[in-house]
Formats: structure tokens, sequence, C-alpha cells
């Protein structure tokens, strides 16, 4: 059977709503072709189908540019950008009914496909949209199909119709979510994402963090059981970087699976719980120095902070900080040659200088780093807009530019300490946050990432020294409200602060729901845990009263699917309370004789029954009749009373 034009725009309709969010999580470029394509197609088929040698052609020049934009990698937004094309070329065979239910099935692929990318309120809302639009128009084909002249019913009743059937199964979903025992640790693995998520890596290049620093999303939420730090205690350490090439730093995997180097730490501490947004790695941060760390988690000896696996959804951990008093007071000989190393052939100019400083120093190390901060606070500035450093990147940094951020501040400044002979690693992280009002909890942001130098002076091990914070204190130490003061964002940060809350929210209620929050379910009412067995239990009980409502609804459904017949029954249950209720086998024209000849006064009962059955029954003019004069004998009919 053909498609009517009000049908096909219902079924593009509903495609296009089930692809939009999943076009949200590719990237913008490839999200727009694919739009732009599915648009133009849906048009220029709209009277004639495309030749089959076209549709080829337009579906591996598709498949090509999915394949090239992910590099020829498949993964897991390979895969998703896959599904995207091929169902913004299918409205290419849509002509018919078939077509149009195959369109539609497929269509709804999208929507559970989104949450392998991302799974916030606003993809959710914007699936159960696309959803209910595709049932929708499922609804409408079926009733295109049979003839039906319900079809004609506004679309607001449509759709209310899909909501009533997903409200039958409702409750069984929600008992399935909240108490369906869980596992503590997942029985198969999500592919990794080809184009990765930007975030805390073991390695950092010039360049390569001017897009992360600039990215004002949320990288994690911290909640402090107690005074929460100080804002220049507020250092989250991340991975450590040892290794310098000339022009790259990274991390000494060797040194991963040595224990922590031993620290005294002060007596304040700092308790607190930390949500993760995911990043697709195994790297994690935490308040320096962790004394503390989760189970499961792993701490090197540098105190890097590693996952039991990749942050791939959002995660909450809790752990215990102090700041360090002494840091490895003891340095091994072969991590001394390690924090010492330098790339030969590179930056002479730095190594001239550093041997000046050394022999007018002597065996001062503090003094030396001393020097080097206050050359920094009187001669350098802060800025985001630095040319690519050419080889001897240090050079250039320290004596022709003179103005840059983190990256060449800790860089210049860990190669000039250790020419001076000084040991000294490159820190990363990010450095300050900003305390949301409302949930009373600190918002740390990608473009809060920062990264710092340790320097390691006899007597007190590893020490933190900030050159950045030298020279611009006030782009590490200052909040975002800080920043923002006095402008249009100053005006809109409680706004800002209400929108993170409720993000944080569902966070905690929907994404943060594992197994042990589940075991912890009932803590409000007195019990404290629950194990598996009564887990199981309490599900049985409420999936059985969710299976029973769905079972009642549906049995109703199916006898009252029309509502003219609810409506029918209604009025007949009204009568039947006054002992004048109609029997199974008695006609309505019978029935509302009867009645009447009981009760003169229910003369207009017998005109309803007439109308009631030429609606229902009749062959003729009855069954001709518009939806407007059924709204009407449905209004006449529940208005009745005896």
């Amino acid at each position: 059977m053909a498609l009517d034009p009000q049908s096909r725009l219902w079924t593009l309709a509903a495609a296009a709503a089930c692809l939009l969010p999943l076009l949200l999580q590719l990237p913008g470029t490839m999200a727009i072709a694919i739009a732009v394509l599915g648009g133009a197609i849906a048009a220029t088929t709209r009277r004639h189908r495309l030749p089959a040698w076209l549709r080829l052609l337009l579906a591996l020049a598709l498949l090509g540019y999915v394949m090239a934009s992910s590099h020829f990698v498949l993964g897991r937004d390979t895969g998703c950008a896959l599904l995207a094309a091929m169902l913004a070329i299918k409205p290419v065979e849509l002509s018919t009914v078939r077509d149009g239910r195959s369109l539609l099935g497929f269509a709804l692929f999208a929507p559970f496909s989104t949450f392998l990318l991302d799974q916030g309120p606003l993809s959710l809302v914007l699936a159960l949209l696309g959803a209910t639009l595709a049932l929708a128009a499922l609804l409408r084909l079926a009733d295109l199909e049979s003839g039906d002249a319900m079809r004609a019913l506004p679309p607001w009743r449509r759709l209310l119709g899909v909501w009533r059937l997903i409200a039958i199964g409702l409750p069984l979903a929600m008992a399935a979510f909240w108490l369906f025992p869980r596992i503590a640790t997942p029985l198969w693995g999500v592919p990794e994402r080809v184009l990765a998520r930007p975030g805390l890596s073991d390695r950092m290049s010039p360049g390569e963090w001017l897009d992360f620093m600039n990215d004002d999303s949320p990288a994690l939420r911290a909640t402090f059981f107690g005074p929460p730090p100080a804002p220049s205690q507020l250092y989250w350490r991340g991975p450590v970087l040892w290794n310098f090439d000339g022009r790259t730093w990274t991390a000494a995997k060797r040194l991963q699976g040595l224990p922590p180097a031993p620290a005294t730490h002060a007596a304040r501490s700092w308790d607190y719980e930390m949500t993760l947004e995911p990043t697709e790695t195994r790297q994690m941060v935490a308040l320096d120095l962790p004394t503390q760390i989760p189970e499961g988690t792993r701490l090197g000896l540098d105190y890097g902070l590693e996952a039991p696996r990749p942050l791939v959804t959002l995660t909450r951990w809790r752990m215990r900080s102090a700041a360090p008093v002494a840091f490895e007071a003891s340095l091994h000989p072969r991590l001394r040659e390690m924090a010492l190393r330098l790339p030969e052939g590179y930056n002479p100019r730095t190594l001239a200088l550093a041997r000046q400083w050394r022999r007018k120093a002597g065996a001062n190390d503090a003094a030396i780093v001393e020097r080097a901060l206050a050359w920094i606070r009187s001669d350098f500035a802060y800025t985001l807009s630095t040319p690519l450093p050419g080889r001897h990147s240090v050079d250039e940094f320290l004596f022709d530019q003179q103005a840059g951020f983190c990256e060449h501040f800790s860089s210049a400044f860990v190669v000039l300490m250790r020419a001076t002979g000084i040991p000294a690693r490159v820190v990363t992280g990010y450095a300050g946050g900003y305390r949301n009002r409302y949930g009373d909890y600190w918002l740390v942001r990608k473009s809060d990432a920062h990264a710092w130098a340790e320097v390691w002076l006899a007597g007190r091990g590893w020490v933190r020294v900030d050159p950045t914070a030298a020279v611009a204190p006030e782009r590490i130490y200052d909040t975002l409200a800080d920043r923002a003061s006095g402008n249009f964002g100053g005006r809109l940060a409680p706004m800002l602060d209400v929108g993170d809350w409720l993000r944080r929210g569902w966070n905690d209620l929907v994404l943060g729901f594992d197994a042990a929050r589940q075991q912890r379910l009932l803590q409000p009412l007195g019990i404290d845990r629950l194990d598996q067995r009564s887990l199981i239990a309490l599900f049985a009980l409420v999936a059985a009263l969710a299976i029973g409502w769905m079972l009642w609804l549906t049995a109703r459904a199916e006898r009252e699917r029309d509502r003219l017949l609810r409506a029918w029954h209604r009025l007949g249950a009204r009568y039947a309370r006054l002992g004048l209720g109609r029997a199974p086998h008695e006609p309505a024209g019978e029935w509302a004789a009867r009645v009447a000849a009981s009760r003169p006064s229910a003369t207009d009962l017998e005109s309803l029954s007439a109308r009631f059955a030429q609606w229902r029954y009749a062959h003729g003019d009855g069954r001709t009749q518009g939806p407007r004069e059924l709204d009407e004998l449905v209004r006449a009919l529940r208005r009745h009373r005896p």
C-alpha cells in the first residue's frame, strides 16, 4: 500500500526526531553533513525514487566519508556515526507502508545508540521524544493499512495513546532499574571511542592543551565532609611526567607498578567524595597528596592515581588527602638520574644560564628556585596566544617570547631546574575550582587544567612550585565567579549554578546508581543494607505487582479499546448501581426501553442508545460520520446521569 503525504510526513518527522540526539553526540562537521544529506534525500524523493545506481553511490560515498573521518578505525563512535549515516539515506526507499515500518524500526536504534556516547538528561528527553513520535507514526501506518476512519484523529490524541502504552510498562521498567540486583563489575566491556574525549593524559606536547583549556565542560565535582581547603591548596594531582625529548613530556611507564614513595603528611586532612566525568582513560586525579584511596585503584610511585578500568561512565570515589610535610626525603640514585635527564643538543642558552646560576649559588638549591621565580614575576606574562615552538622551545620561551600558559611555564621551569642540577618533574592535573552555592560542592572544569613543577630539595623531598601562579595567580586561584564578576556572565551565575546542581542531581540519582548505592537504598527506612537475596525478593514482589498492573490495563484496553464503548460501559455501570444494569445478553435498545418503562424520566437514554447502536453497528451512513460527531456522542454519554 502506498503512503499518503501525511503518513510520509509523520514517518520522516519521527525518523528525524530519533536521529537528532545521536547527531548531537557526533563531531559537528560530520553531524551537519549527515543532517543536510538526509534532508536533501527526503525532499528530492518526495515524488520520485532515485535510480539504484545513484542510491548505491550515495551509500558508498557516505560510508567512505564516515570511515575517513574516523581514520578507518572501528570504535563505538564510528559505529554510531555509521548508523546515523545509514538512517539518513534510508528515506530513498520510502514509498509504501512497508517501507515506512522499516524506516521507523531502523530509526528506533538511534536513541539507544545515543546512550553509548552520552547518558545526560538532554539525551534522555530527546530519545523519549523520538521514540514517542516513532510509535505514534507506527500507529498511523496501522490505521492507514486498515482503512480505519480513526486515523483522522488530531496528533495530540495519537501521542496521548502512545503515552498510555508507555505508562503500562513504566512500573516494571522502574522496578528493574532500582531493584534488579546489580553486580559491582560489568560482565562485558564497551568498545573504546575512536574520537577520544579531551582529558588529562600521560603526555604533554606544545599546543595540545589549547582546546582542553578552552573547554568549560565539567571534569569533576567534589563534596568535602568538613571545612574545604583554601583555594591555594586546590591542586588536583594527575599524571606525573618525567621524560622529555626536547618537545614532548611523557610519564615513566615503568614507575607505575612501584609502591608509593614514603611521605609525611600534615595533621590536617580533607575527607571528600569526588565524581569524575567520563574520560575513556584510567587516569584519575586526587587532591594533593592522597592518603587514602578507593579500593581497586592504584597509586604509583609518584602518586599518580589510576582506576581499575577505563572511565567510560560517570564514577564516584571517596578518598582522603593531606598536604605533604616531607615527600620522598631520600631520593634513589636511579630516580635522581631520571629527574635530571635532558636530551642532548637542545636549548643551549638555557643550559648556559643554568651553569651561571649554579656557580653563583653554590650548593643552595632553594636560592636557585627563588631566583627563577623572581625572574618570572618580573619579566613574564600569561597568555594563551602563543606560536608553536621550534627546536629549542625552552630557549624561545625564556629569552624571546617570555609569555605563555602553564604548559610553557612548567616545562621551561623544570628544564631550567634540571640544567642547574636540581631534580625536577612536571605534574599535570587541575587547579582551583568553583563552589556551587546551591549544592555546596566544588565544580572543577576542564578549563581548570593545569601543569606545575615539583623540585627535589634536600631535607624536604619533592616540593610543589607553580611558576604560572608566580606570574598570574588570578588564573590559578580565582574562581569562575571571580573572573565573571562585573559582566553579563556574573549576572547569569545563579542560573548556571542551578543548572549544574540539577545535572549533579541527575548524576547522583541515575548515572551514579551502582551496586553499592542499591544495597543502601532502604537506609532512610532503617534498613542499613540489602543483600542479594533481599534484593531479589523485593524485586520479585514489586515486579509481580507491576506485571499485575500491566495485565489489568492491557485486558481492560483490549475489552474497551474504543473510547465510545468505554463511555457506554461507564454509563451502564452508573445504572447498575441503582439495580438497573444491562444483562450480558440484552441488546442496547431493549435495555434502554426497559429502563424507560421503570423510570419514565430516563427518556433521553433511549435516544442515546439509538445513536450508540447506529454509530457502532450500522453499515450505512452511521460509519461515515466524522470525528466531530463521535466526540459529541462520547461527551453526551459521559454527561448522562440516571
